[in-house]
């Protein structure tokens, strides 16, 4: 063959191999060069567009550090939560305008649930205790759960846990996350402090606590329980799913505190679960290499069925079970996120994703296609 026709030959091959997804679970539409292309990720019927772009907000007017949690209220907006105190809380439309924000008070903001009481809408706000003084270092203190209305009246407070005696003096208190049961019950994840899930009722009267780190069956303990959501996808018997981040998996409970099972995801460290339908959503704040190490700017999506199998991983490789157990996943190499922190999925099941350390970048819109 002469060197000519192996050029065109050559050629045509690597024009080919452009045309279509150059990883599992990433692909390119439209012919535009690549940095202007509508970007799809994702598996199965689990596919979406990229929207970095979607938060139409300057930065000079209203800062961020982090954007930790999203939700969405009756009216279909977008409610998020982050940790710079010009503007702790930022509503948006769909469309991704800034609408209103308010919340100056809370330097480690970074858990978001909403909760339904009637026909009224009701935040509560975790603030962590961690957060960056103004010389960009860390600092830390106790953390604390504040129950607002949408417009950021104080409802009521939960300080530390060791004022009621539920806690010892040398029990941190630092809570990530919390979620709210059929019943009204709140549940709190002290997930960078001492890993207990902590049930109060509707009124914010302890209950119980359970998780820890000193259970006799160790699968009892959780170990940065990041968050916790209530599973209502059985409505005769919801159950209580709990994020044991540094195990990479959930851990499964009844609502009074008692283990049933773990769902493992190898190689991912997830953040909260979210529910909506039959599926359980969140974001991957890191993943592995191939030698199994954590790895930074490492982050994306999983999602997973009603049987608690993954079915997706957005902006991370394909998942694949191998004799009934899953393969650990990483992201892409072509990478979409730095560290997922949380997804919002919306009443038209396109997604949200907020990060932690993504260089100030607004929540990124993943449109389903």
């Amino acid at each position: 063959m002469s060197s000519r026709r192996k050029f065109i030959q050559h050629t045509a091959l690597a024009t080919a191999a452009l045309s279509v997804s150059p990883l599992a679970g990433f692909s390119i539409i439209k012919n535009k060069p690549q940095d202007e292309a509508d970007v799809v990720i994702g598996h199965g019927g689990f596919t979406y567009k990229v929207d970095k772009g979607w938060a139409k907000m300057s930065p000079n007017s209203n800062p961020l550090i982090n954007c930790h949690e999203m939700v969405q209220d009756s009216k279909g907006r977008l409610i998020m939560i982050g940790d710079h105190t010009n503007n702790n809380i930022l509503i948006f439309d769909k469309s991704g305008n800034l609408v209103d924000f308010w919340g100056h008070s809370f330097p480690g903001g970074h858990g978001l649930t909403l909760s339904k009481e009637g026909s009224e809408d009701f935040l509560f706000i975790v603030d962590c205790g961690y957060y960056q003084d103004k010389y960009g270092k860390g600092q830390s203190q106790a953390g604390q759960v504040i129950k607002t209305d949408l417009t950021g009246r104080i409802i009521y407070t939960l300080g530390h846990p060791r004022t009621i005696g539920v806690y010892k003096d040398n029990e941190k208190f630092q809570p990530t996350e919390t979620a709210v049961a059929p019943n009204g019950d709140l549940y709190v994840a002290d997930g960078y402090g001492s890993d207990y899930i902590i049930q109060y009722n509707q009124k914010g009267q302890y209950i119980r606590h359970f998780g820890g780190r000193n259970n006799a069956n160790p699968e009892h303990n959780l170990i940065n329980a990041h968050g916790v959501a209530v599973d209502n996808r059985n409505p005769a018997n919801p159950t209580l799913i709990c994020t044991s981040r540094e195990e990479n998996c959930f851990k499964v409970f009844t609502l009074d505190g008692k283990f049933i099972k773990r769902i493992d995801l190898p190689g991912l460290y997830v953040c909260r679960p979210v529910m909506q339908g039959e599926n359980i959503y969140a974001g991957v704040c890191w993943s592995k290499d191939d030698e199994g190490n954590r790895l930074n700017n490492s982050g994306f999506v999983t999602i997973l069925s009603a049987d608690n199998k993954v079915v997706s991983n957005p902006g991370g490789t394909e998942p694949v079970y191998q004799n009934g157990m899953l393969k650990a996943s990483k992201a892409l190499t072509n990478r979409v996120f730095n560290h997922g922190h949380d997804v919002c999925v919306d009443n038209d099941l396109n997604l949200y994703v907020c990060q932690w350390n993504a260089n100030h970048t607004t929540p990124i819109k993943l449109t389903r296609v």
